[in-house]
């Protein structure tokens, strides 16, 4: 049988063994960094109230009252302080603060029950709920793009939401977490869609469209006349009006899928979850004007060097790309416009004096 190994009373680790006593204070300092890392502290923001010209949430609707504004976000460990300054911001420039429902969507894997009292302690007055996505039916259609965050799967729960949100929600405002309002979002959500429109979102029909997708897909006959009769325009997914029951009623989840599973067999193109919602709505969707998405701060997905901002008005600011605001702030080395996304983090660092 091994010798067991004694060791001395705690009291005597000083004298006996400093070397095992310099390790236990590393591992102790090794956990502690892990622990604050996992689960961040933020601080509590200040209450917004409505205006007198608010109208009243309809309260026997609950979740979906038409009264309110329903906003659709993820929620993840890793984009969670870029979640937390996008609620804040909607907050601060919405005239009707208390009218803005939230519905966010979180991988089943994921301490739902951290993630629901990290929101309620920075905003204790804030309705919203947490929806569980199981990731599993996405995971084997994602193939490798040029960026591994793209290739999460909680960035493919936008194909999901009419299926993970209540049938009794009509529409939502879907906003990605990298991204502040400096404008109420109650003006964007009042997009109209016309009749047919399942979507809004700002176009950039200057772009170079036929870059999103391979020589494949180009060169098949077939598919390339998937885009036949449509003025296909590129649009950003991060920031999107969904018309929910047009969706439901037009199985939108089901034709995203297809083109997904198409690409597992034959890769017609080459960027994350994008080509799929531009194979399918490209050229149909309802314009927003691009104020409200100044897309691309955070670079392109390859370095995530400084970009300016685009000709025009500014209601929402977007690090769409690789680089964002908070990892820039810090390493000390941001970017020029990250300075206007740092007055909305809510991040509690370790040595802040309570106030």
């Amino acid at each position: 049988m091994p010798k067991l190994v004694s060791f001395p009373p705690h009291h005597h680790l000083h004298r006996h063994h400093p070397l095992l006593l310099l390790f236990l204070l590393l591992i102790s300092a090794t956990n502690a960094a892990t622990a604050s890392s996992t689960y961040q502290r933020f601080k509590e923001a200040p209450q917004f109230y409505n205006s007198p010209s608010c109208p009243s949430l309809d309260t026997n609707n609950g979740m979906c009252s038409d009264e309110g504004v329903h906003v659709a976000m993820t929620l993840d460990a890793a984009y969670l302080r870029g979640s937390m300054a996008a609620i804040l911001s909607v907050l601060q420039h919405s005239s009707c603060p208390q009218n803005i429902i939230f519905h966010f969507v979180a991988a089943a894997t994921t301490n739902h029950h951290h993630l629901r009292h990290t929101i309620s302690h920075s905003f204790p007055s804030l309705k919203f709920q947490i929806y569980s996505y199981d990731s599993s039916a996405v995971s084997g259609l994602i193939s490798t793009s040029i960026r591994s965050a793209l290739d999460s799967p909680l960035n493919y729960a936008r194909n999901y939401l009419a299926n993970l949100l209540p049938p009794c929600l009509r529409r939502v405002v879907y906003l990605d977490s990298d991204l502040v309002l400096v404008d109420d979002i109650a003006k964007l959500a009042a997009t109209p869609l016309g009749e047919h429109s399942v979507l809004a979102a700002p176009e950039y029909c200057n772009a170079n469209f036929t870059s999103y997708f391979t020589l494949t897909f180009w060169s098949n006959p077939t598919l390339s006349l998937t885009f036949a009769g449509r003025n296909a325009c590129y649009f950003n997914t991060g920031v999107m009006v969904i018309d929910l029951q047009r969706w439901r009623e037009g199985d939108y989840t089901t034709k995203i899928i297809e083109w997904m599973e198409l690409q597992k067999r034959m890769r017609i193109y080459e960027l994350g979850s994008l080509p799929p919602f531009l194979l399918v709505f490209a050229g149909n969707i309802a314009p927003v004007d691009h104020r409200w998405n100044q897309h691309g701060l955070g670079g392109d997905n390859y370095r995530g060097l400084c970009r300016n901002l685009h000709p025009g008005p500014v209601s929402l600011l977007h690090w769409s790309g690789k680089g964002k605001p908070w990892v820039r702030l810090d390493s000390n080395r941001p970017c020029p416009l990250d300075a206007l996304w740092a007055p909305y983090d809510l991040l509690q660092t370790p040595f802040a004096l309570e106030s």
